[in-house]
């Protein structure tokens, strides 16, 4: 329950004054339901005003404050600005312009003959003075010297929310200190209630910033901490393999040193009573699931069950092919369950569940439905686990009489400061090696001008028997953008190639989507047009060129996953990304980078690094929740260091309940971590 000291806060946004159910959607829009989301609604930059009692052509460009007296009005013809002229004390002469609008609008705003305090950027324009759309208020009131810019939507001003601000700021109670007293004392932080009202005051100080971002970044590693305490105490069971069913296994390879190495790390894992928490992370084709094989192999070995979720049914199902034909041979039993799955087929995996006779489990949310029981579940694999929720990712696990161990799998490259910021309650296993053989996908980057040849590109390469993936960004056109459509670009390449070209997006039903991708998977569609839903999905070996429209305006890591959906098969494949003719410096850096390496882990590295602020592909999904007080550029510096601290506070003071913890517990609370905990705990 949250601390009754928090209740302020987390009142409704509508508790302010001046908030209105009209002006509440405005401020939904930005995230702003509650007063601790617009107490939290940090500047993202500044501007600084001089006061001034004269007009001086010398602060042309500059932010001034002054006060002004407007004489007489100059409305335009048509769809002109109207100009308020106005003068200072020594008589010296401004026009205040407004664009847009009823002319009767600046009349209210500025009665003729009362002085005004002015705020603006002053202009010279021609041989006169002018300020647009100034900033108004009654000479004597208080102006800022340092105005603070927010993020804003249609229907607020930055006046209006930082009046709102201020009230959210009173609301924010003193609350006792949860960091570590020597960690505050080096760092030079102020205390929370005052590193709050620093950073609405004047955006650039630095160590109010850095003091909020780490109360978010300590929360986070607390609670993750916590959760990973809870789980070394939970009494699982133990799974020992006897080897038999590995010993039986033949592969057409042997493992990578990586593969190798982390299977010796899930067997160390499996062999203990505290259940499993591991992450898997590796590229396409670098062989998560040969790992995962091997783990539920041990599961079966010492005679319990394995489920494997995906986030998807062709996935799912692509799963139970590849766990098929690994596994052939041996004497055990793999199913797979799906919300497809009707009738008697899904009453007799049922049944097999329950009596043990099923032995691995592959299926979709449906597997841990219900209705659906285990006779003895000691292990669960839950793949692209970035499309879970912490709820829906540890659910299984209510399944098992004793909790069962948990692999999770992602071929999504994460930056290891993110890695830790996520899943700091995980072990960490990566496959850095790709098996021997496997060519790299070869990358060109191609201006938008060259379509044509593109396009006879893959006529011959259609011809030759290939099939091919074609990237659009958007589902249908938008007068506000010049982005190529799917269904469009889907239309005009059917013209081209007849009865060869099948499109998916994001807004077809799941049953439509499956369909279409069981077609291309088959063979019977040669070209595959898309958005970016078939980023985790179809496997197609015979597919060895994909084409991505705009690939300028793509994430360094989507575009890795994009490309590899080709590379799967034996021969050469190639990636085609077509640019736009103009391209920033950043854009063109993501796309040299992307000709340069096929590496996924340098690239999400490098994304992080490109991206600064913006969010990383498969790091804010589905019951995940982003910091919002500490920026990408502050989590190296801070993450590492609340770690330590929440381990401190558990492993030494006590955990939550000495006097610093129960400051903590207010923490998590207040940054609404605890939520997480509770599921993570409950499973």
């Amino acid at each position: 329950m949250r601390p009754a000291i928090l209740n302020p806060l987390f009142a409704e946004v509508t508790s302010l004054k001046g908030v209105g159910p009209a002006l509440a959607r405005p401020l939904d829009r930005l995230g702003l339901a509650r007063v601790v989301d617009v107490a939290f609604h940090l500047p993202t930059g500044w501007v600084d005003r001089v006061a001034r009692d004269e007009l001086d052509a010398a602060d042309a460009g500059r932010i001034i404050a002054i006060v002004l007296t407007p004489r007489s009005y100059r409305e335009s013809n048509g769809r002109g600005p109207t100009r308020v002229n106005a003068f200072d004390a020594a008589g010296n002469a401004v026009s205040l312009t407004y664009f847009g609008g009823h002319p009767g609008w600046a009349k209210k705003l500025l009665p003729l003959g009362e002085p005004k305090l002015v705020s603006g950027r002053l202009d010279q324009y021609g041989q006169d003075l002018q300020i647009v759309h100034p900033e108004l208020a009654d000479p004597g009131e208080p102006m800022r010297a340092r105005e603070p810019i927010y993020p804003l939507s249609e229907g607020v001003t930055s006046r209006r929310l930082s009046g709102f601000v201020d009230q959210a700021i009173e609301r924010a109670p003193v609350l006792p200190e949860w960091i570590e007293p020597g960690l505050k004392a080096k760092r030079d932080w102020p205390d929370w209630r005052e590193a709050l009202v620093r950073i609405h005051a004047d955006p650039a100080d630095a160590a109010a910033r850095a003091r909020l971002a780490y109360d978010e970044v300590f929360a986070n590693q607390l609670a993750m901490t916590l959760v990973r305490a809870d789980t070394r105490k939970r009494r699982g069971r133990a799974l020992a393999g006897d080897g038999r069913l590995r010993d039986l296994l033949t592969l057409p390879y042997s493992l990578t040193g990586a593969q190798a190495r982390t299977v010796r790390e899930v067997e160390g894992d499996l062999a203990q009573e505290a259940p499993m928490l591991r992450l898997l992370q590796g590229d396409v084709g670098s062989g998560k699931t040969l790992v995962a094989a091997m783990a539920m192999l041990v599961a079966v070995e010492a005679g319990a069950q394995a489920a494997m979720l995906a986030p998807t049914e062709i996935l799912a199902r692509q799963h139970y092919e590849t766990l098929r034909r690994t596994l052939s041979g041996l004497p055990l039993e793999v199913a797979v369950l799906t919300g497809r799955d009707k009738g008697r087929v899904r009453e007799a995996t049922l049944m097999g569940l329950a009596d043990g006779s099923i032995d691995i489990l592959v299926g979709t949310h449906a597997i841990f439905q219900d209705a659906v029981g285990y006779r003895d579940l000691a292990l669960v694999v839950v793949d692209e686990q970035h499309r879970f929720g912490v709820a829906e990712r540890l659910m299984l696990q209510a399944k098992g009489a004793r909790p069962p161990h948990l692999l999770a799998m992602t071929a999504t490259p994460i930056p290891r400061t993110l890695t830790l910021a996520q899943y700091g309650e995980m072990d960490v296993s990566r496959l850095d090696e790709m098996p021997p053989g496997r060519q790299p996908i070869e990358t060109r980057v191609v201006s938008e001008d060259r379509l044509d040849e593109v396009v006879n590109a893959l006529g011959r390469h259609l011809s030759e028997g290939g099939q091919a993936y074609w990237v659009c960004p958007l589902v249908e056109e938008s007068e506000k953008s010049d982005l190529a459509a799917a269904e469009a670009r889907a239309e005009e390449l059917g013209r081209r190639f007849p009865g060869k070209v099948g499109v998916v997006h994001g807004r077809m039903k799941p049953a439509e989507k499956d369909d279409v991708m069981a077609a291309f998977s088959a063979g019977s569609i040669g070209v595959l047009v898309a958005t970016t839903v078939i980023e985790v999905g179809v496997d197609v070996p015979n597919a060895t060129l994909i084409v991505i429209e705009h690939a300028d305006r793509f994430g360094l890591a989507q575009l890795h996953q994009l490309r590899g959906r080709v590379g799967r098969g034996g021969g050469l494949s190639r990636c085609l990304l077509l640019r736009g003719s103009s391209l920033s410096e950043t854009s063109r850096a993501r796309l040299a980078l992307m000709r340069e390496t096929n590496d996924g882990f340098r690239i999400a590295e490098e994304d992080l690094r490109l991206r600064g602020g913006g969010e990383m592909l498969g790091t804010r999904q589905s019951g995940e929740q982003g910091f919002r007080l500490a920026p990408p550029d502050l989590l190296p510096d801070l993450l590492q260091c609340a770690q330590d601290d929440a381990r401190l506070l558990v492993d030494r003071d006590g955990g939550l309940e000495g006097e610093r913890g129960q400051a903590a517990r207010i923490a998590l609370y207040l940054f609404e971590r605890d939520a997480g905990v509770a599921r993570l705990r409950s499973g």
